[in-house]
């Protein structure tokens, strides 16, 4: 027992140093997997200890030598890791927000509003119509300098990126957090025109994804150039202009063809503050604004410093207040008739017009220099003007002293009494019946049922002729004719030579006391100047599609016979007397033969002159919107005055012809009526005995007895007393009394 002790005990020493020199490790492991006490497992617990501290000791070691180094390490990891979940974020967004939009199948690209493009007879441009108020153009067909300041300063990368620019995105979060506030936008030219053409303004995470997926589908489907003339023909330049031909024909009054450098910058830089940044609203910001994108395209090579240099020194763009120009009342006009000539507009038009720009110009002129010299002073405060040809064509159309100022047509739409503008309908009517030029009545009192009448003067001149008192414009014998030839007989003639308005059948109607518009009263004068054809205003000509496809074309070229020659050629020779040495003397014209009629409205609310040539029919008319009167501003005064003016200019360069129905024709007397008429005759039909019942009483306006004055030169005031009934020789306040031995020697 002894020797096995021995034994054992040599052996053990053996077996633990030659293990703990060369397999410490292995040992240690050992005696931790098969024992469970004694000695060894005690050895193998302090063995153990010893290791972990070794361990310990050396961790220890590489924290303190490379803790930067782990800091990154653990950097980059997290980012790796928030970069993986915050894909799978993104991505579960897109997903789901794209499968809230219809299927990319059924996507696009709505139509464009329809655009009216509206000509003058020349085939200017009058106006662009239309929601977006322009014409597409192609990039080929619009200034170079247009795309190249837009991309310059909304989207460096356009030709580059695929929809989205996360470089460009990145730059404007950079930009904006550095400079504190929202400097740039990081949205591309693709994303603009899809959310223009998409979505909603609102700013929402939705509409955003949905910005991205529409536009990656738009740069997959069509090309840079196409999406670039897309986004250039629908943007918004503030001021009410969509799209470069509007906003270059509202500020500049050009096409987008014809657009220089610096007007292309100005144009490029409204679109970060289209309303603010407007050159009609602050000319001051807008041309700073177009100074940074001249920088900009240099910067991008588009332009030298030498062409840079250039734009800066030309004198900044006024750009209009706002659409101004009288043409514009005529493109209102325009788009008023076209429904009911092709019904809903869902295309493209072309609409070519009658209307001469340049008779527009000078007309437009005419009225403002009038208004300007005279409107204070007269207190007058608004003019219209129509002129048209011998079919009836509109030629010039001024609807009031300036369209940006008021767009309400007064040539159109407004209705007015004409006061003695009326008259040659009257006179008409009684050539109709058989009266002549030559044809005498007694100037003297008249009463009608309860009215009046009186000349401008309140005096008589006792017999005269027809062309006398319409050169005159002799009221009593207005009143004479109506009574003569019967109201209503009177209307049918305005109605037939191109009268629409409604009018009252009474004897009033003498003085023009029905209202109508300038534009009819004007076109039915037009029947005299032509010899007897009916003369309907109309505007448009044509109306096209952009390919050509002729819609609609006027039938004005046959129009019916509305009075017969030898009246025409009666009425003329009057109307010229009118001119030459009656109350229109202010609108003689030198070296051409003119005609016509002035009107004044009681308490000279409205002043008219309609006159006409043989090659133009114009009328125009002053007032004030609200029925002010003006101070004794007549007929033949300042709107003989303008016509005379107009009229000049308009016939410049034209060679005189004279009026038909003027040359060779001798007046004649009638052949059946006597000269004077009987007493009779003028005691039962010129002072009305019993008449009032036959003819109405006079219309109440405004408080007073309508048409009770209707003047072409100042007014004295009216007598407060009423003739009797078939009582000659009583006065009304004239200076000439007028006896029954009066009438009957002619005195």
């Amino acid at each position: 027992m002894a020797g096995n002790r021995t034994s054992g005990q040599r052996i053990e020493p053996s077996f633990e140093g030659g293990r703990s020199r060369d397999d410490g490790d292995l040992r240690i492991n050992a005696g931790e997997r098969v024992s469970g006490g004694g000695r060894k497992s005690g050895g193998s617990k302090s063995a153990a200890k010893k290791s972990s501290a070794r361990k310990t000791r050396g961790r220890g070691g590489s924290r303190g030598g490379g803790g930067l180094t782990g800091l990154i390490r653990s950097l980059v990891y997290w980012c790796v890791v928030l970069g993986i979940w915050g894909a799978i974020g993104v991505g579960g967004l897109v997903l789901y927000y794209g499968s809230r939009m219809p299927s990319a199948t059924t996507w696009a690209i709505p139509d464009r509003p329809p655009n009216v493009k509206i000509l003058a007879v020349s085939g200017d441009i009058i106006a662009n119509r239309g929601a977006t108020g322009g014409e597409a153009l192609s990039l080929e067909n619009m200034s170079p300098y247009i795309p190249q300041a837009v991309i310059a300063i909304e989207d460096r990368r356009f030709y580059s990126h695929f929809g989205v620019d996360p470089l460009g995105l990145a730059r404007a979060m950079l930009t904006n957090v550095t400079t504190g506030r929202m400097v740039q936008g990081g949205s591309t030219i693709t994303q603009q025109l899809a959310k223009n053409l998409f979505l909603s303004p609102e700013r929402t995470l939705e509409r955003k994804v949905q910005e991205v997926l529409l536009s990656v589908w738009l740069e997959q489907k069509y090309t840079k150039d196409q999406i670039l003339a897309m986004y250039l023909n629908r943007v918004f330049f503030g001021s009410n202009a969509y799209g470069v031909e509007a906003a270059s024909r509202r500020y500049f009054n050009k096409s987008a063809r014809d657009v220089n450098l610096g007007e292309a910058a100005l144009l490029a830089g409204l679109l970060k503050a289209p309303s603010r940044l407007s050159p009609a609203r602050d000319p001051k910001a807008a041309e700073e604004r177009a100074q940074v994108v001249l920088g900009a395209m240099r910067e991008e090579g588009f332009i030298t410093d030498s062409e840079i240099k250039t734009a800066m020194s030309q004198t900044p763009t006024k750009a209009k207040s706002f659409w101004s120009g009288a043409q514009y009342y005529v493109a209102d006009m325009v788009m008023d008739q076209l429904p009911g000539m092709v019904g809903e507009i869902s295309q493209d038009l072309i609409v070519d017009t009658t209307l001469d720009l340049d008779l527009e110009k000078k007309a437009e002129e005419t009225l403002a220099e009038s208004l300007d010299a005279s409107g204070q002073k007269l207190d007058v405060s608004q003019a219209a003007l129509v002129s048209i040809d011998g079919t009836g064509a509109i030629r010039a159309l001024v609807g009031g002293r300036d369209y940006a100022e008021s767009q309400f047509d007064r040539a159109v739409k407004a209705r007015r009494q004409p006061g003695s503008a009326f008259k040659p309908f009257v006179y008409a009517a009684a050539m109709e019946i058989g009266r002549t030029p030559m044809s005498i009545r007694n100037d003297a009192p008249v009463r009608i049922g309860n009215w009046t009448p009186e000349n401008y003067d309140q005096k008589y001149r006792g017999e005269v002729s027809l062309a006398n008192a319409l050169a005159n414009s002799l009221n009593t014998i207005a009143a004479q004719l109506v009574m003569e030839v019967g109201p209503q007989n009177v209307i049918k003639l305005a109605h037939r030579l191109g009268i629409e308005s409604e009018m009252q059948s009474n004897a009033s109607i003498a003085l023009g006391t029905s209202e109508v518009s300038l534009v009819e009263l004007t076109s039915a004068y037009a029947p005299f100047m032509n010899g007897g054809f009916k003369a309907t205003p109309h505007v448009i000509r044509r109306i096209s599609t952009a390919d050509g496809t002729v819609l609609y074309e006027n039938t004005y070229d046959n129009p019916p016979r509305v009075l017969d020659p030898a009246v025409v050629s009666e009425m003329n020779q009057m109307m010229v007397g009118v001119i030459d040495h009656g109350t229109g003397k202010a609108a003689r014209l030198k070296g051409w033969q003119a005609a016509g009629k002035s009107g004044t409205t009681q308490s000279f609310r409205d002043a008219l002159f309609v006159g006409f040539t043989s090659n133009l029919t114009t009328g125009i008319w002053f007032g004030n919107d609200d029925g002010k009167s003006m101070k004794k501003v007549t007929g033949g005064g300042l709107p003989a005055k303008a016509w005379h003016d107009y009229m000049t200019a308009a016939h410049e360069g034209l060679s005189p012809s004279p009026i038909f129905g003027t040359t060779g024709i001798q007046p004649t007397f009638d052949d059946n009526q006597a000269a004077p008429e009987s007493v009779g005759d003028v005691i039962s039909g010129t002072f009305g005995n019993g008449a009032s019942d036959e003819f109405p009483q006079a219309p109440v306006a405004n408080g007073q007895a309508a048409g009770t004055q209707d003047f072409d030169q100042p007014a004295q005031a009216a007598n407060s007393g009423l003739t009797p009934p078939a009582n000659v020789g009583e006065t009304t306040g004239a200076t000439r009394r007028t006896t029954l031995f009066d009438l009957l020697t002619g005195g």
